[in-house]
């Protein structure tokens, strides 16, 4: 199986507002980057987006490292929160529709295909590859708002 390491953050203007999301894939020497926007949103769908996006680039099951400065997305998967809601028909502790429900099931599928170690990183710290996320995440806001 291939290992690949995926580096994601997402970002808002305005919380709802515009979105954007970057990743960046690194297979042995290999390296690509890839971004998007999404008008109208919320920074934890663009968070979800930018793994979504990153895992659906890879073309057959892989082992991946994945790197979030997202608790949210993270501890979804560390802490079985997504078990939990699937067991409670994508309900929360609360009774609560989960958020991003149709986001978390399509991670879910992905994470049924990929063996993904889920890693949280802190965000606008020293790791590059999480900062060059970020600007990826930001320059698509930027890019869209003229």
């Amino acid at each position: 199986m291939k290992k690949v390491s995926i580096y994601t953050d997402g970002a808002c203007s305005g919380n709802p507002g515009d979105g954007g999301w970057g990743a960046i894939l690194i297979y042995g020497n290999h390296k690509k980057e890839v971004s998007g926007f999404e008008k109208d949103t919320t920074n934890n769908r663009m968070e979800l987006m930018a793994a979504i996006n990153a895992l659906n680039m890879l073309k057959e099951p892989c082992e991946v490292d994945l790197y979030s400065d997202s608790a949210y997305l993270v501890n979804a998967f560390l802490l079985n929160w997504i078990e939990k809601w699937k067991k409670n028909g994508w309900k929360t502790s609360g009774k609560e529709d989960v958020k991003n429900v149709e986001l978390w099931k399509e991670l879910d599928r992905l994470s049924s295909i990929h063996k993904i170690k889920w890693i949280k990183v802190k965000g606008h710290s020293d790791n590059e590859y999480n900062n060059r996320c970020d600007k990826l995440a930001t320059d698509e806001i930027k890019k869209n708002k003229k």
